[in-house]
């Protein structure tokens, strides 16, 4: 279980005459929604905005406890803690599905403190507050005093943040990744997440977001996205409209000649059977078939390579499925990319974005992965140009 607690902001929703909205933080893996549905502080997506009135704090004094048992600790209920986000899984699936495995995230992982006046810089540190807003930091946690005497310290396996260089556009390239202390420095990475020596500090970085900012919580990866930002990304509108038009052009069956057609946005995990299918490795689209005795699309879906018809290339072959996540898009261009081997399309610029970052994994790996399922991606580029063929008539 994890939870983000959060200061100067409130979780309601924006509108004309509504609270100033900062922005809003996107989680990696669930293209639009979780797969049991937003529900309460549980969500795939979270606006932020700000409070009638300051909640924030100022560092006071030090306590040493020696046990977690001896503090008073807040578990995800607790008012402090705004947001409650669980590990997210390759393959759109959730924690709360796989009960048998362990968080990784920590029940106070980070907070964030946005200014409440323009320009709404927000800011990240890890840890957060328990309920008597105190910051509660596990007894293996990297501690140390820097030379004002105040205590800094890092959460277990750590908040890592990632700024993207040149904004957040068709023009975006991936930063570094950082740590984040709980006073808010940024250090180089350690060794391994848990790891009792802390990296060098990074004196000429800071820790406030910007539009496109990676937030990392092992276990789970957030996008920032500012409120500026969202203004010029593809709505879910425009996104349906990009649907409707890829439609209306009536891609065809190579094979079968069999119309094909995306289904709703809706529907976008169920296949359908004018489900468009494709060939990864070549970027053919095809409606499924049995081609070469293959047996049915569920048992197709586990990516089995597949030799393609038109050219005889091999490889995973797939049903393809609208990227239904419009924070994840670097532009609003029509959907002609593929993620490899997962299926999921979106434009050019897009794909060719993601699948040049290393999201971390695990304790000390990183590897780039589709920003709609999180699974990790293969093939020389991660992605593949899709090729439809038209209507004969």
């Amino acid at each position: 279980m994890f939870s983000l607690g959060q200061e100067n902001i409130s979780t309601h929703p924006m509108s004309t005459k509504g609270p100033v909205k900062y922005g809003e933080l996107i989680v990696l893996g669930c293209n639009g929604s979780l797969p049991c549905g937003d529900k309460g502080r549980r969500k795939s997506r979270f606006a932020l905005c700000r409070r009638n009135k300051a909640n924030g704090v100022k560092p006071s004094t030090v306590h040493m406890s020696c046990t977690p048992q001896a503090a008073k600790i807040g578990r995800s209920t607790e008012s402090p803690i705004d947001f409650v986000v669980t590990d997210t899984v390759p393959g759109g699936q959730n924690q709360v599905d796989s009960q048998t495995l362990q968080s990784t995230i920590s029940r106070f992982a980070c907070r964030i403190i946005c200014q409440r006046n323009p320009p709404y810089s927000a800011r990240i540190y890890a840890a957060g507050f328990d309920t008597s807003k105190n910051i509660f930091l596990g007894e293996k946690a990297a501690k140390w005093r820097m030379q004002d005497g105040q205590m800094d310290a890092l959460t277990t396996n750590g908040v890592l943040v990632m700024h993207p260089r040149h904004g957040f556009c068709q023009d975006s390239k991936p930063g570094q990744w950082r740590e984040i202390s709980v006073c808010g420095n940024v250090f180089t990475l350690r060794e391994t997440r848990s790891a009792q020596q802390r990296g060098n500090m990074v004196e000429s970085e800071s820790n406030e977001l910007v539009d496109g900012s990676l937030i990392d919580l092992c276990g789970a990866t957030l996008l920032w996205r500012t409120a500026e930002g969202l203004s010029l990304t593809p709505t879910v509108k425009h996104l349906e409209a990009l649907r409707q038009e890829l439609n209306a052009g009536r891609p065809q069956c190579p094979v079968g000649f069999n119309t094909l057609a995306f289904p709703s946005l809706r529907r976008k995990d169920v296949l359908d059977e004018k489900q468009p299918w494709a060939y990864l490795r070549c970027g053919h689209v095809h409606g499924y078939h049995g081609w070469g005795g293959r047996r049915d699309p569920e048992v197709e879906a586990e990516c089995q390579e597949r030799e393609c018809p038109m050219c005889r290339a091999r490889g995973p072959y797939v049903p393809l499925w609208l990227g239904c996540e419009p924070g994840f898009y670097v532009d609003a261009e029509s959907p002609t990319h593929a993620f490899v081997p997962c299926g999921h399309v979106c434009s050019e610029k897009t794909t060719v974005y993601w699948s040049q970052i290393p999201l971390p994994h695990g304790t000390h790996a990183f590897h780039a992965a589709c920003p709609f399922c999180i699974q990790p991606l293969s093939g020389e580029t991660g992605c593949v140009k899709l090729i439809f063929q038209s209507p004969l008539d």
